[in-house]
């Protein structure tokens, strides 16, 4: 589906790695891998906000037999270690497999941290690259970095939840803001893998309700007769505060057997208030490749009940991956067939929605809201 809109607005070249956090403390060159994924806002002055993940890697990964991650210490900095290249599997561009281990055990090939990145009030210029307000890791359970920002406003103020990635665990952390560009870490708010946790724009009876997706290596099989497949799903959550999560007794959105989602489904953009009830953006995961094809699918839940789908379309995407507009930037390709939806904002008569394309670069697409029965 081809929009009226539909553009990259920020590449890996853009970045200024002379001013990465990484300088203060990592001497080995490195690269950009990917500019993607922003968190996307509103701010008061109209303009919008990408906050984007910016994943760094070494020039030269491979030393001798080893290959080398990099790693964020408390009481180091920013660091590498090597792993013998004949313990690992490295067929995955994005992460190192130890074979070592009797359980699933990684490391990853970049490390990742956020960037504010200020765009005009339609998505259509690049304002300014806030590098002074870089997030970067700040506690030992982001040792491995901090990764795909989703920025809700909610009564004002802006809660953005990251994935924060170590040893210790693969969390879910959250930072607050009155401005929509100096934000303040809260902590963990979930202890366990979880990969897209958006917040509602907005409360439900005074609370806050949020789209999580909980990891794991096992799922259980649905009865042969079920239309569900076993795998990551969409749940439910909700808070009095946006700390302390209670999640939601029934499922959400499951895959369905035979629709083009069936590998992986997961949240994309903060759901928003619609007169026809809460809009999602969702990205559903078709098989065929290391990582599958992403595409960007929409649903509707009750706005008073928001466990209830109202509509739900897995077979219609919203957005697709576009080669073409990625072509310039080819040589810095290492996916294909991934459009990750992060964000959406009101812009009258259609949408302003942002997505990382390829793994690789920011896509701001607008939509008119027709397409959503608008």
């Amino acid at each position: 589906m081809v929009h009226e809109r539909d553009t990259i607005v920020l590449t890996p070249p853009q970045i200024d790695l002379a001013r990465s956090p990484l300088r203060s403390g990592l001497d080995l060159p490195t690269y950009v891998l990917g500019a993607f994924n922003p968190g996307f806002t509103r701010l008061p002055n109209g303009n919008l906000l990408m906050m984007v993940r910016i994943a760094e890697a070494l020039q030269e990964p491979l030393s001798e037999n080893e290959v080398r991650a990099i790693r964020w210490s408390p009481e180091d900095g920013f660091v590498t270690d090597g792993y013998d290249l004949a313990t690992v599997d490295a067929s995955d561009p994005r992460k190192i497999r130890l074979l070592a281990h009797s359980s699933k055990v990684m490391a990853l090939t970049s490390l990742s941290w956020l960037l504010p990145v200020e765009l005009s009030e339609n998505g259509s210029e690049l304002v300014s690259i806030h590098y002074e307000k870089a997030i970067l890791p700040a506690a030992s359970y982001q040792e491995y970095g901090v990764e795909d920002a989703r920025i809700s406003k909610v009564d004002g103020r802006y809660y953005m939840t990251t994935c924060s990635v170590s040893a210790e665990r693969h969390s879910t952390t959250l930072y607050i803001s009155d401005d929509g560009l100096n934000y303040e870490l809260q902590g963990i708010i979930l202890d366990h893998q979880n990969k897209d946790m958006l917040i509602f724009e907005g409360k439900v009876d005074g609370k806050f309700f949020a789209l999580t997706r909980p990891l794991g290596d096992l799922y259980f099989a649905y009865p042969p007769s079920s239309e569900f497949e076993a795998g990551p799903s969409i749940n439910l959550a909700s808070s009095p505060d946006a700390l302390h999560w209670k999640p939601c007794d029934s499922p959400l959105i499951r895959p369905r057997r035979g629709s083009s989602s069936v590998m992986r489904i997961g949240g994309g953009s903060p759901p928003i208030l619609t007169p026809r009830g809460w809009l999602m953006l969702y990205h559903g995961v078709q098989p065929g490749t290391i990582v599958g094809t992403y595409r960007t699918f929409h649903a509707y839940l009750d706005p008073e009940d928001p466990s209830r789908i109202l509509e739900m379309k897995d077979e219609v995407p919203v957005l697709e991956s576009r080669p073409e507009l990625t072509e310039p930037i080819r040589d810095l390709s290492y996916l294909s067939n991934v459009v990750f939806t992060t964000g959406i904002v009101d812009a009258g008569d259609h949408f302003i929605v942002a997505s990382g394309e390829d793994d690789l670069a920011c896509r701001i697409t607008h939509i008119p809201k027709s397409t959503f029965g608008l």
